[in-house]
């Protein structure tokens, strides 16, 4: 498909993913906002779901800099969100984790854990449990060798590992960087238990679609990752776009056998989230 218009039309409200369709990290891309502004114009919400490991006020904030608005979206939920809620409820998988926590991450991520009921401590022997939200400011996100210490020490005080961005990588302005999803595959590698938030996990659209007041066969999904997005969306029973603008460098005409290959099928493939 060439635009969004035609799509707008059949569903009430939508679940949008944002860095690699709304924004590329840096800046939005071009024509999403114009898309968001009609989407608010025509009365149909938006709800963003991120896997970014931080809370759904730090993601406001940042779309805010970047001249996104709370003006153009009716909600945003984050994988960091939902692993906050439940280090706080302690559910499921999380009844069991102690209160010292070792994190893994970088200091903007440190509101996933801030004002609980925990003591974060310096050493993986010390923790209960280790808190991954990605590569750290020091050792950069570019080259996961660099973290297999921290997570050898992990593994060796038996550790089991909490992930809040289940993404593997990401495109930052043109650039792949790694993700907490990656040193999670690691982590298990290495024999290591995992415990992860956000998509591809169904449980995260329960939330997400109470935000939109809608059922879920009356939204689309929009997201640039067949992996987390569009498997997310099928697992929770919610129709997808799939759009190309992010982690897959694809030409338009290979994507729909790349994504059938997965056992995927996306309503739609567009080029990037534009009204036209």
């Amino acid at each position: 498909m060439s635009g969004f218009a035609v799509l707008a039309h059949n569903y009430d409200g939508f679940i949008v993913d944002l860095w690699g369709v709304v924004h590329n990290g840096i800046a939005p891309y071009p024509g999403a906002v114009d898309c968001l502004t009609r989407l608010r114009a025509a009365g149909k919400p938006v709800v963003f779901l991120s896997n970014a490991p931080r809370r759904a006020a730090s993601v406001g904030e940042a779309l805010d800099a970047m001249g996104i608005g709370p003006a153009l979206y009716a909600g945003i939920m984050s994988s960091g969100e939902a692993v906050h809620a439940a280090l706080r409820d302690r559910t499921d998988e999380f009844a069991g984790l102690g209160r010292r926590l070792y994190h893994l991450g970088p200091m903007r991520d440190r509101d996933v854990f801030a004002g609980l009921d925990l003591t974060e401590v310096e050493r993986p022997a010390d923790a209960d449990f280790l808190l991954n939200t990605g590569p750290d400011d020091i050792l950069g996100p570019q080259d996961p060798v660099v973290y297999v210490p921290v997570l050898t020490a992990s593994r060796a005080a038996g550790l089991p590992m909490v992930c809040a961005n289940p993404d593997l990588e990401v495109v930052r302005d043109g650039q792949r960087i790694i993700c907490a999803g990656w040193l999670a595959e690691m982590y298990e590698d290495m024999g290591g238990e995992v415990i992860l938030r956000g998509k591809p996990d169904p449980a995260i659209y329960a939330p997400t679609l109470g935000m939109l007041g809608l059922p879920a066969a009356n939204v689309l999904a929009v997201g640039d990752s067949l992996r987390t997005d569009i498997a997310g969306a099928k697992a929770a029973g919610i129709a997808a776009l799939w759009v190309l603008s992010g982690i897959h460098a694809l030409h338009p005409d290979e994507a729909a056998a790349e994504a059938a290959a997965r056992g995927l099928h996306p309503v739609a493939i567009q080029a990037a989230f534009a009204w036209v």
